[in-house]
């Protein structure tokens, strides 16, 4: 026990070689190797140092580097994105935030979605300044990621296909429908677009309403024929509302697909 203490290390410089050598997010195992103390005295060191103002506690057991002015370091939390494995996972950054890391919207959000696995509690959190909104979702639906280094930390986030596939299936998380229609236009400007890629995902997804809303869409932009068509192939029964957000009245029957009003109006092949 005598060992143990003397080797806990004090003092502004060893809080700099923990965050140096941990990274963005600082867990009780980091401590621990980085330290060489066990658990128990590692967890007490956090604490303590979270109490000092060097760290800040984001969750049990993890912590992020507070200002570090005062520690003659450069180092602070620049990206929330480097939370989301720690506090998450298994999960995905994903939907509008998605869109926009993919050039898909020039729109800017203040939230971070998150699409996990993980049981949530509350959909909308606050942690270390950054405001995250979750979506709960199966473990298979976990796919279509592609990882992305942020910092010291590898990041899952949807590729283009998922984030247009979970906005399609989920139009909340993709800031709208509206949103996701001029997301899906964009989509359609792109040279890497892959619609069997697409159709791939709306299949493994599982929702008949993905079918729906795509390819009324794809319908409506005009010259997306050959993929409202394939959509045309998957549809399946009974409907859907284009946005369960919004007051759908008006029910366009070749999709099944209940829309809004002002919708209903656009241009139908």
């Amino acid at each position: 026990m005598e060992n143990s203490k003397s080797a806990i290390p004090q003092g502004r410089q060893h809080v700099a070689q923990l965050i140096a050598r941990a990274g963005d997010v600082i867990q009780i195992d980091d401590a621990v190797s980085i330290l060489g103390i066990d658990r128990d005295a590692a967890a007490k060191t956090l604490a303590r140092w979270t109490k000092q103002g060097w760290l800040r506690r984001v969750r049990r057991g993890v912590y992020v580097p507070a200002t570090l002015d005062s520690l003659g370091s450069e180092h602070v939390l620049e990206d929330p994105w480097v939370l989301v494995p720690s506090l998450f996972a298994p999960a995905y950054v994903g939907g509008r935030t998605a869109a926009e890391y993919w050039d898909l919207t020039e729109q800017l959000f203040n939230d971070i979605v998150v699409i996990t696995a993980k049981s949530v509690r509350q959909k909308s959190q606050k942690r270390h300044g950054a405001t995250f909104t979750l979506k709960h979702v199966q473990a298979r639906k976990l796919f279509g990621t592609k990882s992305v280094w942020r910092g010291s930390a590898k990041v899952q986030v949807s590729d283009v296909q998922k984030t247009l596939v979970d906005m399609l299936d989920d139009p909340s998380i993709g800031g709208g429908i509206q949103h996701v229609a001029d997301c899906l236009g964009e989509y359609f400007k792109r040279k890497d677009r892959n619609d069997n890629l697409l159709i791939d995902y709306c299949v493994r997804l599982g929702n008949g309403a993905v079918f729906k809303r795509l390819g009324y869409l794809s319908e409506i932009r005009g010259g997306e024929e050959e993929l409202a068509q394939a959509c045309r192939g998957h549809l399946s029964k009974g409907t859907a509302k284009l946005d369960p957000s919004l007051d759908c009245q008006k029910l366009v029957t070749q999709w099944q697909l209940w829309v809004p009003a002002r919708w209903k109006k656009a241009r139908v092949r």
